[in-house]
């Protein structure tokens, strides 16, 4: 299925993902009900029919993701991530062109762990729409505001164009794999995926998303998680 042009390689950058929130261990291995952040985000992947393989960039000294289930799944495969998360994902899409330089790239946040299989295919079907690629995101609803480096306002933002960027990222490997590198060479700031292809020129679509994707950055998520979880 790899030699299909149209096949979907799924990359979950996991060398590192931020604080360890007061925990013992990186944020992507605690446990969100009766499993880990990470194997919840995985079973999402893995379970999706339109996704091929699962490929997970690891910290080199990493001593807990070959104790989770999910790792010894045939659809999945693990490669040496590097410090930055774009690093990790450079290292992924080196790895998914040795398998297919024609297939896609689905990049994912080891910590969102409530993506839906409706979403993920809102956004692989939306390469009709926008053959460059596109990313999953959530409009705005907040009054955004405006600061100073005092932290006093200065200014209403119109939120009408604004969006929450979220995740999967879906872009063509080789040209994501091409614009990533020429960006990390030039020392840009990459954010996101799209961030990148947005500095080579590229215009990526934005796919609406539910607001339930969410991105566990601080304790209080998990409890967020586990009840977007339960009612799913």
């Amino acid at each position: 299925m790899l030699n299909n042009p149209r096949s979907i390689i799924a990359i979950v950058p996991a060398a590192g993902v931020g604080s360890r929130m007061g925990a013992d261990k990186p944020k992507q291995y605690l446990m969100l009900g009766q499993q880990s952040i990470l194997a919840h985000t995985l079973d999402a992947l893995l379970a999706h029919s339109e996704i091929d393989l699962v490929v997970v960039a690891l910290h080199p000294e990493d001593k807990y993701f070959s104790k989770l289930p999910q790792s010894q799944h045939p659809k999945l495969t693990q490669v040496i991530g590097g410090e930055e998360r774009a690093d990790s994902v450079l290292a992924a899409l080196d790895y998914a062109q040795t398998l297919n330089p024609n297939a896609w790239a689905l990049v994912h946040d080891a910590a969102r762990p409530c993506v839906s299989h409706e979403d993920i295919t809102q956004l692989i079907e939306s390469v009709h729409i926008h053959p460059q690629g596109a990313i999953l995101a959530a409009p705005v609803r907040d009054t955004m505001k405006r600061s100073d480096a005092s932290g006093h306002i200065v200014s209403t933002v119109d939120r009408a164009l604004l969006w929450h960027a979220l995740t999967p990222q879906f872009f063509p490997v080789s040209s994501l794999r091409s614009h990533l590198s020429a960006a990390l060479a030039a020392h840009v700031s990459i954010t996101d995926e799209a961030s990148a292809m947005e500095w080579a020129g590229v215009m990526p679509g934005l796919v609406q998303g539910r607001m339930d994707n969410i991105k566990v950055t601080h304790p209080d998520d998990l409890q967020l998680a586990a009840l977007f979880m339960s009612q799913k």
